[in-house]
């Protein structure tokens, strides 16, 4: 918490009036009445025709002020009148300038005795609470009193004005430490009255102390080593205005009290104690050590960039950032941005400079908010972004940043661009340079550069600017490599089991009854009469002829019996053929074609028969061929673990010329087509086909078949089965070099 920040509550109403110069008592707010209360928590009562905006600061135990901007004094009742038992000696009105430089009406209330204070607004009048129950604890310790018990006040009311009356110190003349009730303390000393600006503990366990003013007159760095102080350090931290920081430097998180104690006040006092649950320390904002120049503002806007570099960054406010700014509350209504912008540089310590595009009005209230959260909303609300540049913060429109930042870029690339060309050949082993031209010239040319291929030599020529002939020549090492060969091997497995089993008969029969054989009919009509089979074959031996009148023999039996009965005269004859045949037949083809590539290389391996076809079309004769061959197409890719991806293309293609039609076979075709991905040196099943066949058939004469006993005589009976089957197997492995 800084000491002249300890409460900012700004009310502004129809702030239009917030102008450069004095504000008029007829026209702008003007202070009305300045009264008192009693009792056990006195108050001091200003009041003023509207509400107005105000700062509240402590730049002592024993004096309050209350800087009312843009407020006309003219005509106020000043109705205070010290009573005895009260805190407050007197109340005062001044006429005085901000730090902004604008004016400001200041109300002085002096204190007989350093008492906590409070100062908050309820509608258009300020009141300045005290709390003499609290006093020392929050009055003397300005910002760094955490945790530490209410201890006696330091001064009477007498040794007060007496410490009053001494000058401020111009040096810090001894650092020193002392121990008491367990308690570590550091005492800074000066050659006057010594009463630090700002208390704030950082991140890192770091204790800081700004005085005003002072010079350093100890050694820079006076190490300790007693828990919970390391060692403290004193350096000037600002030459104009002068301002001596002194760092101490702790071990662990502590709590704190500063303290002016000695009576003539030479002497600020800081002890650490332990934290305890019940009172917790409370977030302070980090602050980073510097010694040069404007140092504080430095460390604020380290915390406003968020961690970003001290250099020349732009950047927009963050939604959902984190915030380490000390709390503050503001209450602004159609308040001047510029204006509330300018306060908050009071608030901060920042150096701001405002961007001349920067115009608009604030509406917000905002109660107990880190500072930097509040400034990041309010340049949300307005559309501004903000540029930082060492310690110096820039505020402008993002239009403004956005098009800056353009412009920067734009020069940085037309400074890059304004180097002399250069030219480089880059002959290549593996790659082809066709193949790596257009990758060069996406990746690493600029905008001058130009590259040409000698398809002759596999030769690169690339003419840029050095840094960008660098970057091509590492793009070219690094994608002119040998790549990595694979062997894929397939097998082909095709196996056929088949059987078959026929069993039939043929029946000869012949029959004549005619005068020629002495056998007539004895009738006119019929006299003679010949029967016999009509199937068309010729059964029997030599002596007899008979037809077959019942045909169901086995086509090319292997196996058959036969039996022939007839009459001495020729009059009937019987021929009987019983025929069999059984084939069962197994066979297994194996074909392994095999074919070695790159990674990512298609390759392709064929061996077979080309069939010529024949079309005819308008009387010309078109003769095309067509494959029927082995053909195993594969292009694989190695990966990481070691393992080959596998798009595979693999074709069995065979011509029966058993079933031609016109001379043109057909062709029996097995086929995968898959993308696998397999170990190197393992083998896995990309394909497989079953094929079964089971045939039952039986031919027969009608009514005979079913005869008992003879009934076989009469038909043929057929079993056929077949079973096909079809795998293939792939088995890749990678060629070490």
């Amino acid at each position: 918490m800084r000491r002249y920040a300890m409460l900012v509550v700004i009310a502004v109403v129809a702030a239009r009036a917030a102008g450069e110069g004095r504000v008029s008592a007829a026209t702008g707010p003007r202070l009305t009445a300045i009264t008192a209360t009693t009792g056990t928590r006195p108050a001091v009562l200003i009041e003023a025709s509207e509400p107005v905006a105000y700062i509240a600061a402590r730049p002592d135990p024993f004096t309050v002020l209350v800087d009312l901007k843009n407020v006309a004094t003219t005509g106020y009742a000043n109705g205070f009148s010290a009573t005895p038992g009260t805190p407050v000696r007197a109340v005062d009105v001044e006429t005085a300038r901000g730090e902004d430089g604008l004016p400001v009406a200041r109300v002085r209330v002096s204190l007989t005795e350093p008492v906590s204070h409070n100062v908050r607004s309820q509608r258009n009048v300020i009141y300045v609470e005290l709390d003499r129950g609290a006093a020392m604890d929050d009055a003397t310790a300005i910002a760094g009193n955490h945790d530490a018990a209410p201890e006696a006040p330091a001064h009477t009311p007498s040794a007060a004005m007496a410490a009053m009356a001494i000058p401020a110190a111009s040096v810090i003349s001894s650092v020193r430490t002392t121990r008491e009730e367990g308690m570590l303390s550091v005492i800074l000393e000066g050659d006057g009255r010594l009463s630090a600006k700002n208390v704030e503990l950082a991140a890192g366990n770091r204790l800081y102390l700004d005085f005003d003013g002072v010079r350093p007159a100890v050694a820079a760095v006076t190490p300790f080593g007693q828990a919970p102080v390391e060692r403290v350090r004193v350096a000037l931290n600002s030459h104009e205005p002068i301002v001596t920081r002194a760092v101490i430097d702790l071990d662990r998180e502590v709590a704190y009290r500063v303290e002016t104690v000695g009576p003539d006040a030479r002497a600020l006092k800081v002890t650490f104690r332990e934290r305890t649950a019940a009172r917790p320390m409370p977030a302070v904002a980090p602050v980073q050590e510097t010694r040069e120049a404007k140092a504080p503002q430095a460390d604020v806007a380290a915390t406003l960039s968020a961690g970003a570099s001290v250099k020349t960054d732009v950047a927009a406010p963050q939604a959902g950032k984190a915030y380490t700014g000390h709390p503050i509350s503001l209450d602004f209504q159609g308040a001047d941005l510029r204006a509330v912008l300018r306060t908050f540089a009071e608030i901060s310590g920042l150096n701001i400079v405002i961007d001349p595009a920067v115009q608009g009005s604030v509406d917000v209230s905002l109660r107990d908010v880190p500072w930097d959260q509040a400034l990041d909303i309010i340049l949300r609300a307005n559309k501004l972004g903000y540029s930082l540049d060492g310690t110096i913060v820039r505020v402008a429109p993002l239009t403004v940043l956005s098009e800056e930042e353009k412009q920067r870029r734009q020069l940085a690339e037309q400074q890059a661009l304004a180097g002399e060309l250069r030219v480089m050949t880059k002959t290549l082993s593996y790659a082809t340079a066709e193949q790596i031209k257009p990758l060069v010239v996406k990746s690493a040319l600029s905008q001058r550069g130009t590259i040409e291929v000698d398809a002759r030599s596999n030769t690169l020529i690339i003419s840029d600017l050095q840094p960008a002939l660098d970057k091509a020549d590492a793009l070219i090492s690094t994608l002119d490599k040998p790549q990595p060969q694979v062997e894929i091997e397939a097998r082909i497995v095709i196996t056929n089991k088949s059987f078959r089993r026929e069993i039939g008969a043929k029946l000869g029969l012949g029959g004549e009854m005619s005068a020629r054989l002495g056998n007539p009919t004895s009738l006119a009509f019929p006299n003679s009469v010949i029967a016999g089979g009509r199937t068309g074959a010729v059964q029997g031996g030599p002596s007899s002829a008979a037809a077959n009148a019942v045909n169901l023999g086995v086509q090319g039996a292997t196996s058959a019996v036969g039996l022939a009965l007839g009459a001495i005269n020729g009059a009937f004859d019987l021929d009987i053929a019983l025929t069999a045949l059984e084939q069962q037949g197994k066979l297994a083809v194996i074909s392994t074609p095999r074919v070695s590539t790159q990674n990512n290389v298609e390759a392709e391996i064929t061996q077979g028969t080309q069939i010529p076809i024949q079309v005819v079309a308008n009387n010309t004769v078109t003769v095309t061929f067509k494959d029927a061959a082995l053909k195993l197409t594969v292009t694989p890719q190695i990966t990481a673990a070691n393992t080959v991806i596998m798009k595979v293309n693999l074709e069995n293609a065979q011509a029966d010329f058993g079933r031609s039609v016109n001379g043109i076979p057909p062709i029996d075709t097995q086929r995968a087509n898959t993308t696998v991905l397999v170990g190197d040196g393992q083998t896995t099943v990309i394909g497989g086909i079953y094929f079964s066949s089971q045939e039952a058939r039986e031919s027969r004469t009608p009514v005979l078949h079913k005869v008992p006993l003879l009934g076989w005589l009469f038909k043929d009976d057929l079993t056929n089965n077949q079973n096909n089957e079809l795998l293939i197997f792939i088995t890749p492995r990678i060629i070490k070099g």
